[in-house]
């Protein structure tokens, strides 16, 4: 694992994620000129660009100035806004070209030379019913395909969005302003878009992701209809890492047993904050609506069944204080729950009153935190080499040495 001095503070690989991605970069015009045809890499920031340090830990490239015109427009933000918060978004980290090679620079000081994934053709992809892959799906790092929303979150749509979720966010101003919300992708198109994903980029993982929904049986149906489509196209024995399902967890815990069945690896509840106080605020579907106390009860049901390591919970890092993320991942950990851990990006909308990520000794903690309960509790998370804003494949990497 790399070690890294920025302003006079030794870091490794994992402190230095942490700071990118939740500060984004400044990006040279010359980087998207010299890679775009060779490499993973272009303006969109639906393409879920990432660079890759010497080390081969991955990590989230968030052009800011890119990123913030795209959410200017997704989610109506007005000039004033943007101002009040423009001196929380300023980043000091930039990527330019040096000799030759594409470098990661802080406050202008060299840190690393990095390298951006092989090009593949996904995101200029369209189904056989004319469905883009851009917008729908993204690949992570090398070895993921991600669906961020495969259907739109009730929950946000209804006014109780998680103040972190850029989705969320949308589909609260299509709601506001009487506009439909998109429609759910079909799992043909899905299953469509894995193959290609598996067969002609290299991934062999998949993360499953919907929004919140009120009616579970509706909910089980969209996740079952998407496991099956892939079983029958793909075959599960050709997909040779982890299927993870991020659901609602249901009020029948039989539907959790059939999505095992299908071929799930893992399946998570995310609960994102444990602090149940800040959690009214910034995740009031999960509160107010699901319970903290259902997403327990899931979780634990997952666990006794199927054994340590089979469900999980993210946290969103950063948000809350470090003692009230203790006293959760511990809570977890001790009964076989993975803790996972996103790196909150605070480039979208302000989550409890501020856009401000926390220092690096904060991150540093959790880091050491969690280590130690992945090996005290033999908890071990998907990623093989990793994700592009989690961190929690990085942190085990870590643990083990």
């Amino acid at each position: 694992m790399n070690k890294y001095t920025i302003m006079n503070n030794e870091i490794d690989s994992i402190d230095l994620k942490c700071l990118v991605v939740s500060r984004g970069v400044k990006v040279s015009k010359d980087i998207y000129r010299t890679y775009a045809k060779t490499h993973r890499i272009g303006v969109n920031p639906l393409m879920c660009n990432c660079i890759i340090l010497s080390d081969g830990t991955i990590v989230q490239l968030t052009d800011m100035s890119f990123h913030l015109k795209y959410l200017t427009g997704i989610l109506s933000w007005d000039n004033l806004k943007l101002l009040k918060y423009a001196s929380e978004l300023e980043t000091p980290f930039s990527l330019r070209i040096d000799d030759g090679k594409p470098a990661l620079y802080y406050k202008g000081e060299f840190i690393d030379h990095v390298s951006f994934p092989p090009k593949c053709g996904f995101y200029f992809q369209k189904t056989s019913s004319g469905l883009p892959f851009m917008g729908n799906a993204v690949m992570q790092g090398l070895d993921w395909v991600a669906f961020q929303c495969l259907w739109p979150c009730e929950y946000a749509a209804a006014g109780k969005p998680c103040e972190f979720c850029f989705s969320g966010g949308e589909f609260e101003t299509l709601a506001k302003k009487g506009k439909p919300l998109p429609i759910p992708v079909n799992a043909s198109d899905a299953a469509e878009i894995v193959k290609y994903a598996i067969e002609e980029c290299g991934c062999n993982s998949i993360q499953i992701t919907g929004g919140s929904t009120f009616d579970h049986e509706k909910e089980y149906k969209y996740v079952t209809s998407y496991l099956e489509a892939v079983n029958n196209l793909i075959g599960r024995e050709n997909i040779k890492g982890d299927i993870l399902l991020y659901i609602t967890p249901p009020k029948d815990f039989g539907i959790i047993d059939e999505y095992f069945t299908l071929g799930a690896d893992k399946i998570a509840c995310s609960l994102e904050l444990w602090d149940e106080n800040l959690a009214k605020t910034v995740t009031p579907g999960k509160i107010y609506i699901t319970t903290r106390g259902r997403h327990l009860e899931a979780l634990q049901y997952i666990s006794e069944r199927y054994g340590a390591g089979r469900a999980f919970s993210n946290f969103i890092i950063g948000i809350e204080p470090f003692e009230t993320l203790k006293e959760g991942a511990v809570y977890l950990a001790e009964r076989g729950i993975i803790p996972t851990a996103s790196v909150w990006m605070p480039m979208g909308r302000p989550v409890n009153g501020s856009m401000q990520a926390p220092g690096v000794e904060y991150y540093q903690k959790v880091k050491d935190l969690f280590a130690e309960l992945y090996q005290k509790y033999n908890l071990e998370p998907s990623g093989a080499r990793g994700l592009n804003v989690c961190i929690e494949r990085d942190i085990w990497n870590y643990s083990r040495i």
